[in-house]
């Protein structure tokens, strides 16, 4: 692919667009590991918002969706649109709670809730194991996208793409902590999404002048639901298997349907069923954790209140969801008439590495067709998709491996100077192990799937603790090392069965294991469930006879929670997501398919209602946490007067 020099000057002004406003934050972020890690718990919601959409807008992003399209038509989406249930629960249930516990990251929440030596054990060993492992095996899903990217569209060696993100991003990141990463994300998100649409509007002018010799965008559109309306996927669901594409008769699944094809028990087990009715709350899947944590968990904590926590939590699920889906979508669907199969990926790319050719390389193939200056604006937008994430992947994981492990268990008096020291250093060596790992990778959906499998079970516990005094340190022990141990023992004892089946199994066999942990195992000491409930005020029956002890009424529990109100805004969230970007696909087809007109405008009026009531619950919340921090500002005064 030739760049022009036009397009390597917009994406070095891009370049510098985002990355040198982080350079004027070092000295604010060197003050101490709350301002490196938590940016000083100051953050607006907008800013808080922008920072999580940049995030898991990663490289990996649009080539894992492209993926799910060419394999299993729109519908193989469900995989991540099934944890709008996650995210709209963590903002109207978790948000403010954490907010409340006033930790500077996830993993000292244990310390807060739990007791004991297994406290500190939980929380040293998860913070090597998600800092260093699992936020590490992520950063090089993302690293493996960028390579394919790099590789497709520039004929770079993986080892050169590692080397040029790794310098720019381990720089910024080691010196400008989690300041430096929400200014960059914030400017990086406008940066993308102007990128993604231009690939999109592009694609489909490419369609329309294949099909059509019509270079209009809008008529690639309707050319290309008019082409793909009639035709259908047949995929098997193994792993190595590759997708068929015939004429629509009921024996596949539509192209362009939303919906599974309930017919095929089996795809529609695996990408609608167990993701709308276990994954969502029984997988530890970060950016949609149940109960929140990771990265997310950061920028809640960094919030400068409980009203900021939840709205910034909001605008991103509605950002994540919403926003951004049908871009990545119509520029995979555009693939397909492109390059139809991975033979015709390989022929137009003659240079590129073979191994590296997967689906999911079809989406950096289609920005071949990008005009001068929207290829500069493209390499601009890649590298920050890029950044955005492994910059928050960098300082989280760091945050974990300074504050949870070092700091708690090696080291614990030394200068704050010294923290953000180390805390750089870890960064460095973050980055090294996760280059390593991707080149072990093959493809986006691979990675995704490992990352489910070995949080398979845990997920029920992140939502229990916050509602159940039994949940225990012991617990998230017995959960941890369940979920390790099956994710890698089912798959052996059942040779053949599909991904689902095995995750079901995983899933269940974790959480019975827990439960009777919880119930059989050592319990949290009484006194810190009392102060836990005195902090942080959680709701549900599971704390009614610790409430009483703490000597805190029901009715503050419930002002201080409003379960009701939060349920509805839970119902209404998801509807408004769902309904929103459903509308937005119907009206898309309509283009070529008048007859999706009538559920358009349907879905449409659904968004209406449904928004109207998300409206009066998230400003009545909003209310109630600006007056849950007045009665808070008041309790600290009035014991610094005694």
């Amino acid at each position: 692919m030739t760049i022009s020099w036009i397009d390597w000057l917009i994406a070095a002004a891009t370049i510098l667009v985002c990355f040198v406003p982080a350079l004027f934050l070092a000295k604010r972020s060197s003050q101490s590991t709350t301002e490196f890690f938590g940016s000083g718990r100051s953050v607006p919601w907008w800013l808080a918002g922008l920072s999580m959409v940049a995030t898991t807008f990663s490289s990996d992003t649009p080539n894992w969706v492209t993926e799910q399209v060419r394999r299993y038509g729109v519908a193989g989406n469900w995989q991540w649109w099934a944890f709008v249930l996650t995210g709209i629960a963590t903002v109207f249930f978790f948000a403010r709670l954490w907010r409340r516990s006033g930790v500077l990251t996830d993993l000292e929440f244990y310390e807060l809730r739990y007791s004991g030596q297994s406290a500190s054990v939980v929380r040293g060993f998860r913070a090597v194991y998600l800092g260093l492992f699992f936020n590490c095996f992520i950063m090089g899903m993302v690293t493996l996208a960028a390579c394919k990217i790099a590789n497709i569209l520039f004929g770079l060696a993986p080892w050169q793409t590692i080397v040029i993100c790794g310098l720019l991003n381990v720089a910024f990141a080691a010196h400008s902590g989690l300041w430096g990463v929400l200014v960059i994300d914030m400017i990086q998100f406008f940066i993308k999404m102007t990128a993604v649409f231009a690939a999109a509007w592009f694609s489909l002018v490419e369609v329309g002048r294949r099909l059509a010799g019509d270079a209009s965008g809008w008529v690639g559109l309707k050319l290309l639901v008019s082409k793909l309306s009639t035709l259908q996927v047949v995929q098997s669901t193994a792993a190595n298997a590759q997708p068929v594409m015939s004429t629509k008769d009921g024996t596949g699944q539509p192209i362009l349907d939303m919906m599974p094809n309930f017919s095929m028990t089996e795809l529609a087990l695996m990408i609608f069923i167990m993701p709308i009715a276990i994954s969502w709350w029984a997988n530890w899947y970060p950016g949609a954790e149940p109960g929140g944590g990771s990265y997310i968990a950061q920028r809640m904590l960094a919030s400068k209140s409980e009203k900021d926590s939840l709205g910034g939590t909001l605008f991103f699920n509605i950002a994540h969801y919403v926003l951004r889906p049908w871009p990545w979508i119509i520029t995979a669907l555009c693939s397909i008439i492109v390059y139809p199969d991975l033979a015709s990926i390989q022929a137009a790319f003659p240079t590129a590495d073979v191994s590296l050719i997967g689906h999911d390389s079809a989406f950096p193939a289609m920005l071949k067709f990008l005009p001068v200056g929207f290829v500069g604006l493209m390499i601009g937008g890649l590298l920050a998709a890029n950044s955005s994430t492994i910059l928050t992947h960098l300082n989280w994981g760091s945050s974990y491996l300074v504050h949870d492990f070092y700091r708690r268990f090696i080291k614990k008096d030394a200068s704050e100077s010294h923290y953000v020291n180390v805390g750089r250093v870890s960064t460095v060596a973050l980055y090294v192990v996760a280059a390593l790992l991707s080149l072990t990778m093959s493809s986006a959906q691979q990675a995704f799937q490992v990352l489910l499998s070995i949080g398979a079970g845990t997920g029920l516990l992140y939502i229990a603790r916050w509602f159940w005094w039994r949940v225990s340190a012991w617990c998230e022990i017995v959960a941890m090392v369940m979920s390790l141990i099956t994710s890698l023992a089912v798959p052996k004892l059942m040779p053949g069965a599909d991904f689902a089946t095995t995750t079901i199994v995983q899933v269940g066999i974790t959480t019975i294991a827990w439960l009777i942990t919880a119930f059989v195992g050592p319990a949290t000491d009484r006194a810190v469930l009392i102060a836990f409930v005195q902090k942080v005020k959680p709701a549900g029956p599971g704390w009614t006879e610790l409430r009483a002890a703490a000597g805190i009424s029901d009715a503050e529990i419930a002002q201080e929670n409003r379960v009701g109100a939060a349920f509805v805004g839970w119902i209404a969230g998801c509807v408004v997501i769902w309904s929103s970007l459903f509308a937005i696909g119907n009206f898309l087809y309509a283009s070529g398919d008048p007859s999706r007109l009538k559920s358009a405008w349907m879905l449409s009026g659904v968004l209406a209602v449904s928004g109207y009531v998300l409206l009066k619950v998230t400003q009545q919340l909003w209310s109630d946490s600006t007056a849950s921090q007045a009665r808070e500002d008041a309790r600290v005064e009035a014991r610094r007067g005694r």
